[in-house]
């Protein structure tokens, strides 16, 4: 039954993705550029061969495709998806002002004009209507792109007399509305785009926190924990990545440093040399980890042992005492599918309830177990903070914070917005943050 659901799901989503390019091919194509002309058999190009590519960019690594093959078609794949997402919600909010600008021009045509030879435009034939067809016509903007009659616009952007309308020497209205709004849709979805991948290969921010806990003694005021999640290293975010991540962890000091999960998108032997500059993170209390569910499709026991090798400490449902707090870690909940889900009674069950804790969990939805087991604070991520616009508003049905901190009785969630991308190399409304979390005590 699962099987049958997956299928049915996926063959949606397929059909989705097919109308969509097709739409968006009529729209940015086929009414932009002429029949049999260059521009049209390149868009026609594009239209199939960018979704193939996204679509290989998602699979690649799950069918065991060469590491090099993965990255080729990663760049192009997963750009394609963030562009296709704006792309279409700028068209959709584009369609209504092509419809309008096309009723406009068509009132100001002359009532009596005789209308020019059409325009093939229409994949229907309808591009046979005859070249003088009735002026009630002429005047639908409505009408499939081969019944619109070729009116010409002349150089002040009105109709033209008929007599200038001669096969391939002017612009009918249809052509030159639709090259304006998809130029523009074009641009609005491009720009974004652009920025936010500029964003993430600068590398994140710092943000500073303050976080007062009720039972951190005055000797531990003004901690400091650098919290790093969802770097995702992989095809596309490399070696360079993991290095900006490091020296702007290391600028800041911190104390100890916190891996939140999701460190990796693939496997030691394809991804051990980009994670080789995290050897160079240095915090006087250390460096530690907890896997994330990227992690489990990647092979969670592997790179544990490997984060191990680099220096850093893997809390695997484990708890270190600090001198003036306990530091705990629970496995991200994907590992409940091989058995090595988190453990809240093996990382916290026993532990001074005297005591301040902080969790490292990879996931904020487990806060629940974090309130009751005494939990003072958890450290998460995995949200990304909606990474793309609007992507916020479905991480909110899924998640009971999304980003920044927020309060559960005692206990207290702060979520990172991560320091890298999952997929396209993007972020737009959700910029990549490391966070510097400075604990606070009531007694100072």
């Amino acid at each position: 039954m699962t099987v049958l659901v997956f299928a049915l799901v996926a063959l949606a989503v397929c059909a989705l993705l097919v109308g969509v390019h097709r739409w968006l091919w009529v729209r940015l194509v086929r009414d932009t550029t002429a029949p049999g002309g260059l521009p049209r058999r390149i868009g026609t190009a594009l239209t199939i061969a960018l979704p193939l590519l996204s679509v290989a960019a998602l699979t690649a690594g799950r069918a065991g495709a060469p590491f090099w093959l993965q990255q080729t078609v990663s760049w192009p794949g997963y750009l394609w998806l963030a562009v296709l997402l704006y792309l279409t919600l700028t068209m959709l909010v584009a369609e209504p002002i092509r419809a309008l600008l096309l009723r406009r021009l068509a009132h100001r045509a002359p009532s009596g004009a005789t209308a020019g030879p059409p325009t093939e435009h229409s994949a229907t034939g309808a591009g046979t209507a005859a070249a003088t067809a009735a002026p009630s016509a002429a005047a639908d903007p409505g009408a499939e792109a081969g019944a619109e009659p070729g009116v010409v616009l002349a150089a002040d952007g009105g109709p033209a007399a008929p007599a200038a309308a001669a096969p391939g020497s002017g612009l009918t209205r249809r052509t030159f509305v639709a090259r304006a709004v998809g130029g523009a849709a074009a641009a609005g979805a491009v720009g974004p785009v652009a920025g936010g991948t500029y964003g993430v290969l600068r590398g994140p921010s710092v943000r500073r926190v303050q976080v007062p806990l009720a039972k951190l003694p005055r000797a531990a005021h003004g901690f400091r924990i650098a919290v790093v999640s969802d770097v995702h290293l992989g095809p596309v975010l490399g070696r360079a990545h993991a290095q900006r991540i490091v020296d702007t962890v290391n600028r800041t000091q911190p104390d100890l440093i916190a891996i939140v999960g999701d460190l990796v998108d693939g496997s030691v032997p394809d991804l051990g040399p980009a994670a080789e500059p995290l050897r160079g993170l240095t915090a006087r209390h250390g460096s530690f980890f907890v896997t994330g569910n990227h992690e489990y499709f990647s092979g969670a026991e592997q790179w544990v042992e490997h984060v191990r090798e680099l220096g850093l400490t893997p809390l695997e449902n484990a708890r270190r005492a600090l001198p003036h707090f306990d530091l705990a870690g629970v496995n991200d909940v994907q590992g409940e599918r091989e058995g090595s889900g988190p453990d809240f009674r093996a990382a916290l069950g026993d532990r001074d309830r005297t005591r301040a804790a902080v969790l490292l969990a990879h996931q904020p939805v487990v806060i629940h177990d974090a309130v009751k087991h005494g939990v003072d604070l958890q450290l998460s991520g995995h949200t990304h903070g909606g990474q793309l616009w609007p992507g916020e508003y479905l991480a909110e049905l899924a998640n009971p914070t999304v980003a920044g901190l927020e309060r559960y009785g005692d206990t207290q969630l702060y979520v990172s917005r991560g320091a890298g991308a999952w997929g396209p190399p993007v972020r737009v409304g959700a910029p990549s943050d490391i966070t510097v979390v400075e604990l606070a005590s009531y007694r100072a």
